[in-house]
C-alpha cells in the first residue's frame, strides 16, 4: 500500500543528507584587529542531521534514506564528502559511512518510549559515534591487510578517526538545543 506520508519523510531525508554532506563546519574567531576568521573542522553537518532525522522519524526511514545515498553516491553522482563513485569502496571514508548504520540503530533506543532526555542522548550519542568510529577503523583494517600495506594504518587511524572523533563528540551539543522541540514533536505527533 502506497504511504504518502513515508515517502515524504523518506524525500526529505535523502534531501537533508545529501545537502549536509556538502556544508562544511567552520567556527568564526574574532581575532586582535577585529576582523572575523573562520576556523575549518575537517568534517560536515552529515552526522548531527543523521542522529536529528534518527530521533525525529525512526530509524527505518533513516536506513532507507542513507541506503540510497549510498547507491547515489556510488552508482550515480559523486554526493559523498570527498567525491564518489565504486571507488570510493577503496577509501577509508567508506567504512565510515558504513558506521552509520549502527549510528541509527543505537540513537534509536532514544525513540522508544519517547526516552529522550539530556543524560540518555548523551550516552547513546556517545556510544553511536565510537560505533560508527570502530566500523570505520574495521573496514579500514580489513582493507590494509587485504592489501598489505601496514604502513599507513597509523596515518589512516589518525586522519580518519582520532582527528575526527573529538569534532563529532562536540557536535552533539548542538543538538542538545533541539532535545525539547524534537520530543514535543514526537508527543504531538503521537496524540
Amino acid at each position: 500500500m502506497f504511504n504518502l506520508y513515508k515517502l515524504i519523510e523518506l524525500i526529505v531525508s535523502i534531501q537533508l543528507i545529501v545537502i549536509t554532506t556538502m556544508l562544511p563546519v567552520y567556527i568564526p574567531l574574532q581575532l586582535i584587529d577585529k576582523s572575523i576568521n573562520n576556523l575549518d573542522i575537517p568534517i560536515t553537518w552529515q552526522f548531527p542531521i543523521i542522529i536529528l532525522l534518527t530521533l525525529i522519524f525512526n530509524k527505518e526511514v533513516v536506513f532507507r534514506a542513507f541506503s540510497i545515498y549510498i547507491i547515489l553516491g556510488l552508482f550515480v553522482t559523486p554526493v559523498f564528502h570527498q567525491g564518489g563513485s565504486v571507488g570510493y569502496l577503496l577509501t577509508p571514508n567508506f567504512g565510515y559511512l558504513l558506521g552509520v548504520y549502527p549510528l541509527v540503530r543505537i540513537i534509536d533506543n532514544l525513540n522508544i518510549g519517547n526516552n529522550i532526555y539530556l543524560a540518555n542522548f548523551l550516552k547513546y550519542g556517545f556510544l553511536g559515534i565510537v560505533s560508527m568510529h570502530l566500523t570505520g577503523i574495521l573496514y579500514n583494517l580489513i582493507q590494509i591487510i587485504f592489501y598489505s600495506h601496514f604502513d599507513i594504518f597509523l596515518y589512516n587511524l589518525g586522519k580518519y578517526s582520532i582527528g575526527k572523533i573529538g569534532y563529532h563528540f562536540l557536535m552533539l551539543f548542538p543538538l542538545f538545543l533541539v532535545i525539547k522541540p524534537i520530543k514535543r514533536l514526537k508527543i504531538a505527533h503521537n496524540d
